[in-house]
């Protein structure tokens, strides 16, 4: 009968995959994802931003339909929030009031998103994220530092 080495070894690893410190790193790492969604779509608001001043007022500029929507006092892109719900679960949003009228149109106005062009961009970047945490979890891996 063939002998089976290091299979205390592989059964803590496997056990160690489902703990609550696995899971705890792939929130993590979900977390981060959240981050680079939220700084994608702060970005595409004050990347576009234009304005000035006419006459002593100010003077804000709009974009384009179908661009991200350009930043006139701040609020949209301060109201962007990445909160994790859950352990593993991790929601980034607009809370502003106008947000999902920018980000979807209206029957009077056009579209303006920052939200779903900020996920795509970002998508794999996150994917890679919670694949690294995975795959250092599955390599036994603790928490280092």
């Amino acid at each position: 009968m063939p002998k089976i080495t290091g299979g205390k070894a592989h059964a803590a690893r496997l056990k160690f995959m489902v703990s609550a410190e696995a899971q705890r790193q792939v929130g993590a790492a979900l977390f981060a994802g959240g981050d680079l969604v939220k700084d994608e779509a702060q970005g595409s608001i004050t990347r576009g931003s234009a304005g000035g001043q006419k006459g002593g007022k100010h003077q804000h500029v709009r974009s384009l339909p179908g661009q991200p929507p350009n930043e006139e006092f701040g609020g949209l892109r301060r109201d962007i929030e990445n909160v994790q719900l859950e352990l593993l679960r991790v929601e980034v949003s607009s809370n502003a009031p106008y947000a999902a009228a920018l980000e979807f149109g209206t029957s009077k106005m056009a579209e303006r998103p920052y939200m779903r062009p900020a996920v795509a961009a970002t998508r794999d970047a996150v994917t890679e994220l919670v694949r690294r945490a995975v795959a250092h979890i599955a390599k036994g891996g603790k928490v280092t530092g």
